[in-house]
């Protein structure tokens, strides 16, 4: 089986030939994209490994050539400047992997083992039938280098091209949106309208009206005819933001849409068909709202399709970093670069994030307004501080015990200190949970979540500002 490795570092190049040889495989090199196109027609080619970032022609030019020449060949690509955008678009793109640089032999061993695994039973894989201008714009809210992250986006960019529904799951602030976004920009529904609706934000009476539209007369205040968002998305898609919000009543009515293909006006006896893609998510546990009898199962089945699951900030810390630069650098976009003190940093990477990005991105911009150029541990939110703080504490107080050096096991974890933080907060408030969500800048829904994860008792009662000064 024939391997093509596209790279213009000549020490990365030998690398991935050096591994790849010692696993089989007959190898053929080339230093730039432009040089892999006059091999292209050399052999039936079954693997592709090329640098994404390269002079002249890039990675996914190379991509685009060989799905359209030699659409059996798996396109492996490779890159140091990538992130969780990147993977999006190359799985949607076709290409049968995504690796960030710096990776190791074991890596690399086992994606050739994979892959010879499935040449050995010749699979096709579907792909568009035209990639036009191939190539990705990085979002925001999709950076990433951590693991975890990455292998989430790939998820999402091979579920891009196809039509299936797909349930996003996640806690608030993990980028839901932003997601359902690239997998309609990834699909074949990408020049068509996509429409988001927040259902928790639209009033049981109303949503049957907002999504299906009404016929004049139909209730009161229905003063003319008015399409809904359903229609407004033909042939796109259609992103519902917290489904588990909805009623029953009208989950019957969303499932008839969605086996049907057909809506009703409200107030109308006839129907119509519309064609659209629906994206759903919540932050709840789906299957458990569906045996607590809030959600339909039937319902849970048809958006279930494909489930994806985005990680919380905290299992993906090595991201933090990343984000908060590149929003500090939106925000400055017309101005110097801006920096970092070495304690905020440190801050940043050690707090728990219960906000996720969202959060992150509030207490970044924030910062990066009052800080004079340079964002100082002084600048970030007070609770990011506090949380901070008491982890210090905590360790000292741990150091402090004896002379022999604390075990492992005698370390608070993160997830403690968060609890003693949010129970510290509740306390000064005196048990108001929404002041309490004030102050630590989430919703209340997030704060139910900690106080359940937690198994914090709240009592209502005087506010006790001393346990937080």
């Amino acid at each position: 089986m024939h391997a093509l490795v596209i790279d213009d570092d000549p020490q990365m190049r030998k690398f991935v030939c050096n591994v790849l040889r010692e696993e089989g495989w007959e190898l053929t090199e080339a230093a730039s994209a432009e040089q892999a196109f006059e091999l292209i027609d050399e052999h039936d080619w079954s693997v592709v490994f090329c640098d994404v970032v390269m002079g002249g022609a890039d990675g996914f030019s190379v991509l685009k050539r060989f799905k359209e020449m030699q659409p059996a060949a798996k396109v492996v690509l490779m890159t140091g400047d990538g992130n969780a955008s990147g993977a999006v678009s190359a799985t949607s793109f076709g290409a049968y992997d995504y690796l960030l640089k710096p990776f190791g032999p074991e890596e690399l061993q086992s994606l050739s083992r994979a892959l010879r695994d499935q040449l050995a039973s010749r699979p096709t894989r579907r792909s568009r039938a035209s990639l036009g201008a191939v190539g990705y714009q990085a979002d925001i809210g999709l950076l990433g280098r951590s693991e975890v992250f990455i292998n989430v986006m790939k998820q999402v960019g091979r579920v891009a091209t196809t039509n299936l529904p797909v349930l996003l799951t996640g806690e608030s602030g993990t980028g839901k949106e932003v997601v359902a976004s690239s997998l309609h920009n990834h699909s074949s529904r990408a020049a068509q309208p996509f429409v988001a609706v927040n259902c928790g934000a639209i009033s049981s009476e109303l949503i049957e009206s907002e999504l299906f539209g009404h016929v004049k007369g139909s209730f009161t205040g229905a003063e003319r005819d008015r399409r809904g968002l359903w229609e407004e998305a033909d042939n796109g898609t259609v992103f519902l933001d917290e489904i588990t919000e909805t009623t029953p009543a009208f989950q019957v009515k969303l499932l008839r849409a969605l086996q049907q293909g057909e809506i009703r006006r409200v107030g109308s006896n006839h129907t119509q068909r519309v064609d659209v893609r629906v994206i759903a998510a919540s932050n709840r546990n789906v299957e458990e709202e569906v045996e607590a009898g809030r959600f339909r199962k039937d319902l849970f089945y048809r958006l279930n399709a494909v489930s994806i699951r985005l990680p919380p900030l905290r299992d993906r810390p090595e991201d933090i970093l990343l984000l908060a630069k590149s929003f500090a650098e939106r925000v400055y976009s017309l101005s110097p670069e801006v920096k970092f003190s070495v304690a905020a940093l440190e801050m940043l990477e050690k707090y728990s994030w219960p906000g996720n990005i969202r959060e992150l991105e509030n207490a970044v911009v924030r910062a990066t307004a009052i800080c004079d150029g340079t964002i100082r541990a002084t600048d970030l939110p007070e609770r990011v501080q506090q949380y901070c703080k008491l982890l210090a504490e905590n360790h000292t107080a741990q150091a402090s015990v004896g002379t022999a050096p604390p075990r492992v096991e005698d370390w608070t974890t993160l997830s403690v200190v968060e609890g003693r933080y949010v129970e510290k907060v509740l306390g000064y408030t005196g048990g108001n949970k929404q002041a309490a969500a004030r102050l630590l800048e989430v919703d209340r829904k997030t704060l139910d979540r900690m106080i359940k994860r937690h198994k914090i008792i709240v009592s209502r009662g005087a506010s006790h500002a001393a346990q937080v000064a």
